[in-house]
C-alpha cells in the first residue's frame, strides 16, 4: 500500500504556541525540534503494523471496515491520551486504510473562523482532516466546526455590519480525526460530535520491546533482546521516548564500539544520558531529592519544589509530576506533594514510619 498524500496547513499570521520549559530531551514525551524526519521512517503504515493499543486497534478496525462496506465516510474520530503514544501515527493510518488524502493542521493555528473555512473549502470527498491538540482551537473556529461535522456545510459571513450576508457553503463528506492530550478541556458540544472516541494507554515493557526491536531493524541497528528490554523498561511507557533512546544508544555504540547494541552498551549510554533504571532523569531525581532530603518527604507545595530545583512551577507540575505520580513515587494531596515509600527507596533511603505506601509487617 503506498503512502497517503499528506498536506500540512499553516495559517498565515498565526503565532506559534508558547514553549513550555524543557525537561531533559531524552525522556520528554513531546516531539522535539528536528525530530519529525527521524520519526517519519519509523511510523507504521497500517493497523496490522501498529504495535500496542490492541483495544483501540480492534475498535477502529470495526469502524473503518463498516464504513468501507457501506461505501460511506467513517464517523469522526477523537484520539486522546498523553503525548508520544501514537495519535498522529494513528491518524495517518486511518487515511492509509481508507485510501484517501490526509490534511493536517493543529488547534493553535485555527485562531479565527476564516482559518477553518479556508481549510475546509479545500477538502475533497472522503478526505481525512487531522487536527492536533484540538482542545486549543479558538472558540469561533470551534463553533463553525460543529456545523461542518454534523451537516457538512458552513456559513461564510461576507461583509461587516448591517450589510453583512451569510453564504452557505456545502462541503464534501469528510472524516475529522482529532487528537488531544487533555480531553477534559474539550467542550461538551464538540466532544459529543465524535462518533468514536479512543483513549490511548501507556505501553507495557513487552510492547515497547517490540517497538524498539522494530525500530532497530528499520534503522539497521544490531541489538540484543536484553538491550531492547533495557531501553523499553526506561522509556516511561512511551514509544516516542523508546525510539529516541534507541537513537542515543546507537550513537553510543557506534562511538565506543563496533555499533552493535548489547546490554552493556545500552546501560552505558543510558547512564551517560542520565536516564536511570526507573526512567527518571536528572530533573525528576532533583524533585524527589528536594522533597525528601529538603523537606522530609512533604507535604510541600509545588512552588516550593520548583524553587528548590531552579525550575518554573509549570515544569514541575506538567512535566515531572505526571510520571512520578504514575510511578507511585509522589502523591498529590490538598496540603501539597508527599513522597511515597517507593521514592525514598529509589534514592537509597530508609522511609520513616508512617510513610505512604510503606508495608507494615
Amino acid at each position: 500500500m503506498s503512502d497517503v498524500e499528506k498536506t500540512e496547513f499553516h495559517i498565515a499570521g498565526a503565532e506559534p504556541a508558547a514553549k513550555k520549559p524543557a525537561q531533559d530531551p531524552a525522556v520528554n514525551p513531546s516531539a522535539q525540534p528536528g525530530e519529525k524526519d527521524a520519526e517519519k521512517g519509523l511510523r507504521p503504515k497500517s493497523l496490522d503494523e501498529f504495535i500496542g493499543q490492541p483495544k483501540v486497534r480492534s475498535q477502529l478496525d470495526l469502524v473503518l471496515s463498516g464504513a468501507r462496506n457501506r461505501g460511506v465516510t467513517p464517523d469522526h474520530v477523537l484520539l486522546s491520551g498523553p503525548p508520544g503514544l501514537g495519535k498522529t501515527t494513528m491518524a495517518m493510518i486511518i487515511a492509509q486504510e481508507l485510501g484517501t488524502s490526509l490534511r493536517m493542521t493543529s488547534g493553535p493555528a485555527l485562531e479565527r473562523a476564516g482559518d477553518l473555512a479556508a481549510m475546509l473549502s479545500n477538502l475533497m470527498e472522503g478526505d481525512v482532516l487531522f487536527i492536533d491538540e484540538i482542545h486549543r482551537i479558538a472558540r469561533p473556529a470551534e463553533e463553525m466546526l460543529y456545523m461542518a461535522m454534523e451537516d457538512f456545510r458552513i456559513d461564510v459571513i461576507v461583509g461587516k455590519g448591517p450589510g453583512a450576508t451569510s453564504i452557505p457553503l456545502e462541503l464534501p463528506p469528510f472524516t475529522l480525526v482529532a487528537a488531544t492530550t487533555r480531553s477534559g478541556m474539550l467542550t461538551g458540544p464538540l466532544r459529543d460530535r465524535f462518533g468514536f472516541t479512543a483513549q490511548m494507554e501507556f505501553y507495557d515493557v513487552e510492547d515497547l520491546t517490540k517497538v524498539v526491536t522494530r525500530a532497530a531493524r528499520i534503522l539497521d541497528v544490531g541489538i540484543d533482546l536484553d538491550a531492547a528490554m533495557e531501553i523499553a523498561s526506561r522509556s516511561r511507557g512511551t514509544p516516542r521516548i523508546a525510539n529516541r533512546l534507541l537513537r542515543r544508544v546507537r550513537d553510543f555504540a557506534e562511538v565506543h564500539s563496533d555499533g552493535y547494541v548489547d546490554l552493556a552498551a545500552a546501560r552505558g549510554a543510558l547512564e551517560v544520558f542520565d536516564v536511570d533504571e526507573a526512567g527518571l532523569d536528572r530533573l525528576d531525581r532533583a524533585v524527589l531529592d528536594a522533597l525528601i532530603r529538603g523537606h522530609g518527604g512533604g507535604p510541600v507545595g509545588v512552588s516550593t519544589l520548583a524553587i528548590a530545583v531552579g525550575e518554573e512551577p509549570s515544569t514541575v507540575e506538567e512535566v515531572c509530576e505526571p510520571y512520578l505520580v504514575r510511578a507511585g513515587m509522589i502523591a498529590r494531596t490538598g496540603r501539597g506533594r508527599i513522597a511515597t515509600a517507593a521514592a525514598w527507596e529509589h534514592l537509597g533511603l530508609e522511609p520513616p514510619e508512617g510513610t505512604l505506601g510503606l508495608l507494615k509487617i
